[in-house]
């Protein structure tokens, strides 16, 4: 099945650029050349990936993302022509999943949306493999906290919760592993193998999940020094 790939950018050579090789290697892309154009998109197709740049007129790429994040998990990977380590922070904490700087490699850029596709699937094996599918609607589990590995989706006593694609994949991960510590590098390689990442990112994402999560229970505890563990103790 041919992925679809969200290509927003207001600068029309890039998008054209961009487009050019992402359907060599076979994607559907769509592009939009404004926040609400992307956000048009969403609401009319079905998209499984978004590149978007941040510095836009009218709404920039951080505002869209907030949006996006409201109703969607799709993948985000940020364009930016600033390469400031608190811009990517910002951008990761509103819920991106990766982040290059202009000028990049279309090839580079490319590499990092067919590495993440090849571990989404790889990922989706595996959990197949680890425990039965879980149908939301029938919530057989004592947990208050419900992750469907079909449609990689989670709930909280039942309500829905919107979580990005590595924020998923990290709580999955320390679920599948209740009550050991996982370190930072642990979580990092198991998440992020073959794929482009910087390993403090894996400390923002914990953060968006916490904050998702919210206060009534506190599943990921920090053991200072080592690494996260999950528990519902």
């Amino acid at each position: 099945m041919e992925k679809t790939i969200l290509v927003v950018d207001d600068d029309p050579d890039i998008v054209k650029l961009i487009t050019k090789s992402l359907r060599l290697e076979q994607f559907e892309v769509i592009a939009a050349h404004s926040g609400p154009e992307a956000l048009a998109v969403l609401k009319e197709n079905p998209v499984d990936f978004i590149v978007l740049d941040i510095m836009m007129p009218q709404m920039d790429g951080l505002e869209v993302c907030r949006n996006i994040r409201t109703n969607y998990s799709i993948p985000i990977l940020f364009l930016s022509a600033r390469d400031r380590d608190i811009d990517k922070i910002i951008g990761l904490e509103i819920g991106a999943d990766d982040y290059m700087t202009k000028p990049f490699s279309v090839q580079e850029l490319t590499s990092r949306i067919k590495a993440h596709f090849r571990k989404f699937d790889r990922l989706y094996n595996e959990w197949k493999g680890l425990r039965q599918e879980v149908d939301p609607q029938k919530f057989p589990s004592a947990s208050p906290l419900i992750l469907n590995q079909k449609t990689f989706e989670a709930y909280l006593d039942q309500e829905k919760i919107e979580l990005s694609t590595k924020e998923f994949q990290i709580l999955s991960f320390l679920m599948h592993h209740p009550n050991n510590v996982l370190t930072r590098e642990q979580i990092y390689e198991n998440v992020w193998a073959g794929e482009y990442g910087e390993i403090n990112t894996v400390t923002v994402h914990i953060k968006n999940i916490r904050k998702k999560l919210g206060s009534k229970y506190d599943f990921i505890k920090t053991i200072w020094g080592i690494g996260y563990k999950y528990t519902e103790g």
